[in-house]
């Protein structure tokens, strides 16, 4: 791993901040939800969140990622109401405790992203690239936050369904080329590009994704790698998320090599442990 490209982009705003991305940054994730794939993740309590939040500050993490909504194929549809319920006082909790933490919000709801925001959240984290509820654009436009962009098809009931491409990179480079012109002309400064491995993508073309995945600097903007334990790799190696922490950092180090900006991991000690490894 020597030849370690980090990405290009050396930094982009997030509040009154410079976020720095000439080392890899690790996003932990923090799941305010009882059904989320990997039962690690999942934390519903205020007071666990809080303790789950200070154990991965501790251990680097330069971000916390907290969702409400469950985006596994199978999950409950559950309503803008309750995702708010859920998150909004773990933000505001969070934010409390951990003033200068950086903190997004995993959702593809507007209003949710909205309420999420005045709570302290400084980023959106969309995984539907607007598709679901487009009033979402004009939230991160309104706030000026960042809007990690990714790449998915239909809906996370559907997008195992929709895989069939004509050529893989070149149709998703497409969609982000779409995607970012739309953003930057609603007034949509910085964007983070996600290429959403695990969204409808068969496992076979997430491999072929990563290995391509240093072709998305033509855009150049950071990129974000989401692979923390997914079922590209538990599916491969016949194992259980649980047991999955190896394959999660085999594949960070690729991504890492490709330029990734930011690794989303359930795992941030060792995430930290192998930027400062590869830096």
């Amino acid at each position: 791993m020597e030849d370690t490209n980090f990405g290009s982009i050396s930094s982009i705003r997030i509040g009154d901040k410079l976020v720095d991305f000439s080392v890899p940054l690790v996003m932990g994730i923090l799941n305010v939800t009882p059904d989320s794939f990997y039962e690690g993740s999942r934390e519903i309590s205020i007071s666990g969140s809080i303790e789950k939040a200070k154990k991965m500050i501790s251990e680097g993490a330069a971000i916390l990622d907290i969702g409400g909504y469950s985006t596994r194929p199978g999950a409950d549809d559950i309503s803008i109401e309750e995702e708010i319920n859920r998150v909004v006082p773990v933000i505001t909790a969070l934010r409390s405790s951990f003033p200068d933490i950086l903190i997004s919000i995993d959702t593809f709801r507007g209003e949710v992203a909205e309420k999420a925001i005045l709570a302290g959240a400084q980023i959106i984290n969309d995984v539907s690239g607007f598709e679901i509820d487009p009033s979402i654009v004009s939230v991160a436009a309104r706030y000026q936050v960042p809007y990690i962009l990714m790449h998915m098809r239909g809906t996370p009931a559907t997008m195992q369904s929709l895989t069939e491409y004509d050529h893989l990179f070149k149709d998703i480079s497409l969609y982000f080329s779409k995607k970012i012109d739309h953003l930057k002309r609603a007034g949509v400064k910085d964007i983070i590009l996600d290429p959403g491995f695990g969204f409808a993508k068969t496992i076979e073309q997430n491999h072929e994704l990563l290995r391509k995945m240093e072709g998305f600097h033509l855009f150049d903007l950071p990129i974000l790698a989401g692979l923390s334990r997914k079922s590209m790799i538990y599916k491969k190696l016949g194992i259980k998320p649980e047991e999955a922490l190896n394959g999660t950092i085999a594949l960070n180090a690729i991504a890492l090599s490709k330029g990734a900006s930011i690794l989303r991991v359930h795992d941030v000690k060792e995430a930290v442990e192998l930027v400062n490894l590869l830096k």
